[in-house]
């Protein structure tokens, strides 16, 4: 909302000696001062905002594990021997996948700080995700402790999934505990495109019936799944969070991630070179396989040292592979429906100091983050919410800032329409 102009939604001008109506410090939790227009935070209880740090609890049971077991001295793979369908490899591993955890503030690094007892030649990897203001999951990332998980937009839920692997002579490592930390950086944030990634790849049918996922489903005749060459789009056990429509000659059908292959298992091939975990210098959409099996890249091996025998970017269940038509292994046209926003972003300026923005578009929700100052925002979606009613004037609008995980009311976007023009409902 411009200062300098009045509106039928509100704007906030202050002089000296003008009384501010209530509602706006019960909705936006601010203080107005008399002179030229500024606002602070009211001191109403709430905390500085900064890190935030919590430890896991891998006491509690879950549901959601796969070939974990809980000892007196920690998680520990219950057969060293059994590992993912689709890849084929002989290195026993196990996932757990941990509670959401519910944060008070905004956050898109995060940092583990792992204790574990590894023998040589095992692993254990920690992942984790967050879920925005719209109720959207990120991709999995890998976090280290010398290299936090950069996660692509602010979120204020976090979770975390183990993953033991064991070495080739099968000794297996144990995790005894796990803490992790989280900020919100400074970094520049990241622009995301609007429409989900779609491209063509080789696509070979996993069969394997009776073997088990990387998430832990045991494979049934005529199942419908996909597996791809990295953690980053698995879904946990029995859902569809990530999820691609594969057409092939005849049909097109949706199905859900919940294997890791072909060939590779850090292979994100839908991603840009820019955040893609390896291979880096191909281009976005080509697996590795394939430029290994097409023209000799890396030797014409695989990222495990193997030969590659074919060019394959997805592994199909048989009831997703005859669905979709295909009688031998071939062609298709793959959607990552995950990577899409479902909507592009517009930038817009705001104005004051210390303005706060909310989990959700109301004063009684959780503060996330701060603008301490002017500052240029990138606005995805607005809704209306709580109203609020300053020197006259009233407004319901709030707006969604992806690259804070929460909303803000448009009173304090330093524009002249209360309704942001160009900017869809969320």
């Amino acid at each position: 909302m411009r200062r300098d102009q009045r509106p039928n939604a509100p704007t906030v001008r202050l002089r000296r000696g003008t009384a501010v109506a209530v509602s706006l410090l019960a909705v936006v939790g601010l203080t107005l001062t008399a002179g030229p227009a500024a606002a602070r935070d009211a001191g109403n209880g709430e905390a500085p905002l900064g890190g935030i740090s919590w430890r896991a609890d891998l006491s509690t049971p879950t549901t959601d594990a796969s070939n974990v077991s809980r000892t007196d001295s920690g998680l520990r793979l219950r057969d060293p021997g059994l590992g993912p369908a689709s890849s084929r490899s002989a290195r026993g591993q196990g996932t757990v996948v941990l509670p959401v955890r519910v944060l008070d503030r905004a956050v898109d690094l995060v940092t583990p700080h792992l204790e574990a007892t590894v023998p040589a030649g095992a692993g254990v990897a920690v992942d984790v995700r967050g879920r925005d203001g719209l109720g959207r999951w990120t991709e999995w990332r890998e976090a280290r402790d010398d290299a936090p998980a950069l996660l692509p937009r602010a979120v204020t839920r976090v979770q975390t999934r183990i993953v033991l692997t064991s070495a080739p002579n099968g000794t297996a490592p144990t995790v005894s505990a796990l803490r992790l930390s989280a900020e919100l950086g400074d970094t520049p944030k990241r622009a995301e495109a609007a429409e989900a990634f779609t491209t063509s790849v080789y696509a070979t049918r996993e069969g394997l019936v009776g073997g088990t996922t990387a998430n832990g489903h045991v494979i049934v005749p005529n199942d419908h799944f996909v597996a791809l060459p990295s953690r980053r789009g698995l879904s946990p056990k029995g859902s569809g969070q990530y999820s691609v429509r594969v057409c092939g000659p005849v049909r097109c059908e949706t199905a859900p991630v919940w294997d890791v292959g072909p060939w590779n298992t850090r292979d994100d091939y839908w991603n840009p070179s820019s955040v893609r975990e390896t291979f880096k210098d191909l281009p976005q959409g080509r697996p590795e396989a394939q430029a290994a099996y097409q023209n000799g890249y890396n030797g014409g091996l695989d990222g495990s040292g193997r030969r590659v025998l074919n060019p394959a970017g997805i592994d199909l269940a048989d009831g997703t592979f005859y669905n979709v038509g295909l009688n031998d292994n071939g062609w298709v046209t793959v959607t990552y429906l995950w990577t899409g926003t479902g909507a592009p972003t517009k930038s817009f300026p705001t104005w004051g100091t210390a303005v706060n923005i909310r989990q959700q578009p109301t004063a009684a929700s959780t503060r996330v983050a701060q603008l301490p100052g002017p500052t240029t925002v990138r606005v995805q979606c607005q809704v209306h919410g709580q109203l609020v009613e300053a020197d006259g004037h009233s407004n319901d609008a709030w707006s969604y800032l992806p690259d804070y995980g929460g909303y803000i009311s448009n009173i304090f976007i330093d524009v002249s329409d209360s309704w942001l023009p160009g900017v869809p409902n969320c």
